[in-house]
């Protein structure tokens, strides 16, 4: 068995929220081919407890503590240059020095997870020359020429620059900073996708999305969609109902420190609950998630709504609510909250930002409304009719069963690291087989 280098901005256990959900099921697939070596960063020490879980996946761990208030401190610092932010962020010299030694011992398999990440992998081991620029503190050398050639993954997830734009769209004092790092995260993320074989997205729209911004990197981008693990998201399991006795239940679940969660769950308690509230008698929304911010602490004063913080499993909040809401107005990549509501085979109303890069039939499998009168009104025509609800809550099960297994998306993460990449195709699970979308067969037009 061979080895194999991971590269991840978050510690991939345990898979309680997007970003991790989707590392911890390629560590999971890579274990059973490769020994793998995983340098991560955690910030947060409840994550430690489910160490012995990675252990078992991986022949060995790097594991880097991340201060936010330290690492803030040096992004901020980074102001006075004119590299990411969010490079210095995630800037270790103990985990380069990791990287370099790893590499150094004769690795020649890596997948980066993350943009962030980009920044730990050496040009002089790719075995040609590229343009990436590496930023001095994140540049790494080897003491000899080595002859072999690195087979180099990125899986960038979403495309985080759009994100910072998105951010800054949105005003206010900090829009100017926004602005400053979606531009220079956006000039990295495009030179250092030369310096990978393959380029990974979540779904065809982030890739479609990247390839506006770098059009001459069509023949090393592609996708590989998330899945749901759909014997762990079990509805029919016996859960303990969380929720006290009263009136229905509208659930949102995400980590609530993060920007687009906070203003969702604003944005639908203040103007869409209280529409609900005015038709349905003791309607009522809870917000499970951990970290919750103080503006999300704050909903919790208001009529109906309950505010969890970190939860031990959110099936149960799941399995137990009328409907479950993702209100998201900033959205990147595929939600995978909706995923998980659909496989517990609850209806759900998403705006149109929180499906795109989903498939599913609206208005049968999910039900989508932007605004707020529209999306209260969805809520409360879904609350009026169990057997819709429960039609719809069950062709979304049904949906994620057909579609979202992640075991279709692993064979082929290991067909691409197997074959030192170079595919321009993308993932087609309804069709079982690779496929490539006019925008990554070189029809794009920038």
């Amino acid at each position: 068995m061979e080895d194999l280098l991971f590269l991840s901005h978050r510690i991939p256990y345990p898979p309680n929220k997007g970003e991790k959900i989707r590392a911890y099921h390629w560590l999971r697939t890579l274990s059973q081919h490769w020994r793998v070596h995983l340098g991560t960063f955690f910030d947060d020490p409840a994550d430690l407890d489910g160490l012995t879980a990675l252990q078992g996946l991986c022949a060995d761990i790097k594991l880097v503590r991340l201060h936010p208030y330290r690492s803030k401190v040096r992004a901020l610092a980074a102001l006075m240059g004119t590299s990411p932010l969010s490079l210095a962020y995630y800037h270790s010299p103990e985990l380069q020095r990791w990287v370099q030694a790893k590499l150094a011992s004769g690795i020649q398999r890596m997948l980066v997870y993350s943009s962030a990440m980009a920044q730990y992998v050496p040009r002089d081991l790719r075995g040609e020359a590229t343009a990436r620029p590496v930023s001095p503190s994140s540049a790494l050398t080897v003491d000899s020429p080595l002859t072999r050639r690195l087979v180099a993954l990125a899986d960038y997830v979403d495309v985080d620059s759009e994100k910072w734009r998105q951010y800054s769209e949105a005003g206010g004092p900090m829009a100017w900073l926004y602005r400053l790092e979606a531009h220079r995260l956006a000039r990295f993320e495009r030179a250092a996708a030369g310096g990978f074989d393959t380029v990974l997205f979540v779904s065809k729209p982030e890739a479609e999305c990247f390839l506006r911004l770098a059009p001459e990197q069509v023949g090393r981008t592609t996708w590989l969609g998330n899945g749901v693990d759909t014997g762990y998201f079990a509805p029919e399991a016996d859960y303990a109902d969380p929720y006290s006795a009263g009136g229905p239940v509208l659930v949102f679940t995400g980590a609530m420190d993060y920007r687009p969660n906070v203003d969702a769950v604003v944005w639908f308690a203040c103007e869409i609950l209280p529409r609900v509230q005015a038709v349905v008698s003791g309607a009522r929304f809870c917000i499970v998630g951990g970290r919750p911010a103080p503006k999300v602490q704050a909903l919790a004063r208001l009529p109906g709504v309950t505010v969890t913080g970190r939860v031990a499993d959110v099936r149960p909040y799941l399995a137990h609510a009328t409907l479950a809401v993702a209100p998201l107005r900033i959205a990147r990549g595929v939600q995978n909250k909706v995923l998980e509501a659909m496989a517990m085979r609850r209806p759900v109303v998403c705006t149109s930002a929180a499906l795109v890069g989903l498939d599913a039939a609206i208005g049968h499998e999910i039900a989508v409304a932007d605004g707020e009168a529209d999306f209260a009104n969805r809520v409360v025509e879904l609350m009026a009719s169990p057997v819709a609800a429960k039609a719809m809550g069950e062709a979304g099960r049904a949906r994620i069963e057909t579609d979202y297994a992640w075991e279709s998306s692993g064979l082929r993460l290991l067909e691409l690291l197997r074959s030192a990449g170079h595919s321009s195709t993308a993932y087609d699970r309804s069709a079982g087989r690779t496929s490539c979308p006019a925008a990554l067969r070189g029809e794009f037009i920038a």
